[in-house]
């Protein structure tokens, strides 16, 4: 080093090659600290502002550089040691996993078999030599002794693995989701003390089945609570392990049940409709298309039709089947795929079918808060969860209007084209709800929140309805023909069932198909049920996902399904996704394997499907 060194403390920077005019130190501490050991330390020159002169240190600055550089030293010092600990530290750890390589551990031929069993069925295994196989959920070591917590899907079991078993080079390498298999006695945990079904198992052999990476690329940090929404959802397939995620999906798993029970008690009978398609029920522009051996062809929209044609043959049906919507609703209660859960009633009038509604959701959910297993699922996701009071309101569309004018619940001025109207601030012009409005989302929402029960919202102008839903008789109010229609809104989601009477007079139906631009000919099987003895009858549709808002046990619908996203859908056959509004999904012929058999009442043309 120069016999001459320049500090600036503005300037300067305690790097290495530093000490010139031009690139000077910034403190005399860090020169006298690097100088330490040293023969004859340099001048120090010092300056205080940018364009001045250095100037030789001051003596009363060397004495306080002195004391600088004797904590810089002190502080190499600690670095070093503690390096020099880490690296003690490592070389132990390393050896210790090489000497653990050298443990073999062997299961004693001389313990009883051991009962193979599932977490869930083991409370009556107690005492007895078990063999249990999952996934590693959570682990610690505690003074050479390594607790488990083991999942296999039917729950969370303790495991204890202590002496030689904790020391194999598997267990010191264990990580979060690996696959392993225990054998040891299942022991009721002693008093005062918990675990996972009262008990533990004390393991007498194990063996990894697959391991898990850790470092960087372990299940933690692949899986981040405060993670974004779009990083969740590609971690989609990760996060179903978590105890939340896997807790929805196993309580929508009863739901679905509590469903069919109910039903099956009110003598429906379920039926497995098409998904693939060639008509609409809900209008063309939410549909998926796709090319199906040069033919248009639709992800279905909805099962109704299919099920009217059964109510003839079958009575009164029911089904449970995956719908598609290709809507453009960046919303937390949308999705383009959902499981839609339908219904078709016959010789019914529109009472019966909102009392049947009623019937199916509140006794659905009784059943679950009377199986122990769901209950305790619906404490656990939502501790202040309380069941629907019965009745629900019933308030027609025209009183809602009424009402929301009176409650100042106002909603956007349109122009004649539909478009939201602003005034001259950039604004959105508020009006009040008159007659033939179709009342927005928003306002429903603040409809039910402030009546605080569930509301049949019933008798929708017609022009605003699908073109298969049934007139009420007449004229109604502001001139208007009205529909038996209801939607069945909850508070905190708005509407989860949508219903209504369907036409059952040919010349009223040909007329709807008119209405809407429909031409009738593929509809051919649907009209037909008005040609053969037709009857009054009805239905409905329920959207699953939405009810797992109503309780809060959810703020987003799409985290009740496998892989949710409300705007986008990915066509299996390229793997491109589809989003923002792109509701074609062409697959080329080719790429679709061939329907075995025939397609029938619209679903393929006959002659496309042999």
């Amino acid at each position: 080093m120069s016999s001459k060194v320049y500090v600036d403390e503005n300037l300067g920077s305690d790097l290495p090659d530093r000490g010139t005019a031009n690139n000077p130190f910034q403190t005399a501490g860090y020169v006298l600290f690097i100088n330490e050991s040293a023969t004859t330390i340099p001048t120090i020159f010092v300056r205080n502002k940018e364009g001045t002169d250095y100037v030789e240190i001051t003596t009363s600055a060397l004495k306080r550089a002195k004391k600088d550089s004797d904590g810089l030293a002190k502080k190499a010092k600690k670095a070093e040691e503690l390096k020099r600990k880490e690296e003690e530290m490592k070389a132990n750890e390393q050896k210790k996993l090489e000497e653990s390589k050298k443990i073999i551990i062997t299961e004693d031929p001389a313990l009883p078999k051991p009962i193979k069993a599932k977490i869930s069925k083991l409370t009556p295994l107690r005492s007895k030599r078990v063999l249990v196989r999952g996934w590693v959920h959570r682990h610690r070591d505690q003074k050479g002794i390594i607790f488990i917590v083991l999942r296999d899907g039917t729950g969370y079991l303790q495991v204890v693995l202590s002496g030689l078993l904790a020391q194999t080079y598997d267990a010191l390498t264990l990580n979060l989701e690996a696959s392993i298999e225990v054998t040891g006695i299942l022991q009721e945990v002693p008093a005062g003390k918990t675990a996972p079904g009262g008990h533990e198992l004390t393991a007498d052999f194990w063996r990894v089945l697959g391991s898990a990476p850790g470092g960087a690329d372990a299940f933690s940090n692949r899986v981040a609570g405060d993670s974004e929404a779009s990083i969740q959802a590609d971690m989609r397939h990760l996060i179903l392990r978590g105890e939340t995620a896997s807790s929805v999906l196993r309580l929508r798993s009863l739901l679905l049940s509590a469903f069919r029970e109910t039903l099956i008690s009110l003598d429906l009978l379920e039926v497995t409709p098409p998904c693939l398609v060639q008509t609409s029920v809900e209008g063309g522009a939410t549909l998926f298309q796709l090319n199906y051996y040069g033919q248009a062809a639709y992800l279905t929209q909805s099962s109704q039709l299919y099920l009217e044609t059964c109510l003839p043959s079958l009575g009164d049906v029911f089904c449970v089947q995956e719908s598609f919507r290709a809507e453009n609703s960046h919303t937390r209660r949308h999705l383009s795929e959902y499981t839609h859960l339908e219904g078709e009633l016959a010789f019914i009038t529109f009472n019966d079918l909102m009392d049947h509604i009623e019937t199916l959701i509140c006794d659905s959910v009784q059943r679950l808060l009377d199986d122990p297993v769901a209950a305790a699922l619906i404490k656990q996701l939502n501790p202040n969860f309380t069941p629907l009071m019965r009745p629900f309101v019933r308030m027609s569309y025209a009183d809602a209007i009424e009402w929301l004018n009176e409650k100042g619940i106002q909603r956007p001025e349109e122009d004649a084209e539909g478009n939201v109207v602003k005034d001259a601030q950039g604004n959105t012009v508020m009006g009040n709800h008159v007659l033939g409005d179709d009342i927005a989302e928003a306002a429903e929402r603040q409809m039910t929140d402030i009546i605080a029960k569930p509301v049949f919202l019933y008798g929708f102008p017609k022009e605003l309805k699908a073109f298969y839903m049934k007139a009420m008789p007449g004229v109604g109010p502001g001139g208007l023909v009205y529909t038996e229609s209801c939607d069945l809104l909850m508070p905190n989601v708005g509407e989860i069932v949508g219903g209504s009477m369907r036409i059952s007079d040919m010349d009223e139906l040909l007329a709807g198909y008119k209405r809407v631009g429909i031409d009738p000919t593929p509809y051919y099987w649907f009209t037909d049920q008005r040609k053969y003895g037709t009857c009054e009858h009805g239905g409905y549709g329920l959207g699953v996902e939405r009810l797992f808002v109503i309780p809060k046990i959810l703020k987003d619908i799409s985290m009740s399904v496998f892989q949710g996203s409300s705007s986008s859908y990915r066509n299996v056959a390229s793997g491109v996704l589809f989003g923002d509004g792109s509701v074609e999904i062409h697959a080329e012929a080719d790429e679709i394997p061939p329907y075995q058999g025939n397609i029938i009442m619209g679903k393929l043309n006959n002659e496309t499907a042999k």
